[in-house]
């Protein structure tokens, strides 16, 4: 994984980091949303730890199979679907391969599903890795 200038941590998977599926915020906590972004990844790809942290969970929920990432300051990310490298308690770096992508029926593609929460409420992980795209004013329409 690539380390940006700006950004604290780090890309879970490796270049070219292509958004197959935005952050989209639900309105409320139970909201239909997108709470996470999907990232173009190849079955088998290494998947790596966005910062330094401990390993929440390391399993599977239903059919996905997860790897979550307890940081400092609040933040829970969490990678799906991942073939786990790590077993929950494990301390790791930001870069350190915790898994490969696995196969998985949540995106059409292949993909690598990155969420990330603050105080239990789910944010862009984008700002973890410092790329989030500039904002762009619309005009009114009259």
């Amino acid at each position: 994984a690539t380390q940006t200038k700006q950004s604290r941590g780090v890309w879970p998977v490796g270049p070219p980091h292509v958004i197959i599926r935005p952050f989209v915020a639900p309105e409320t906590p139970y909201s239909a949303g997108h709470r996470g972004v999907d990232i173009s990844a190849r079955f088998g790809d290494p998947v790596s730890a966005p910062a330094a942290g401990v390993i929440y969970f390391a399993g599977t929920v239903v059919d996905r199979s997860i790897v979550s990432i307890r940081h400092p300051d609040g933040l829970i990310s969490s990678l799906e679907p991942v073939t786990p490298s790590v077993r929950e308690g494990d301390s790791v770096g930001a870069g350190q391969t915790v898994g490969t992508v696995a196969s998985s029926p949540h995106c059409t593609v292949s993909c690598l599903h990155f969420g990330l929460r603050r105080d239990g409420q789910y944010i862009s992980p984008l700002l973890l890795v410092g790329h989030i795209p500039r904002a762009i004013l619309l005009p009114l329409d009259p």
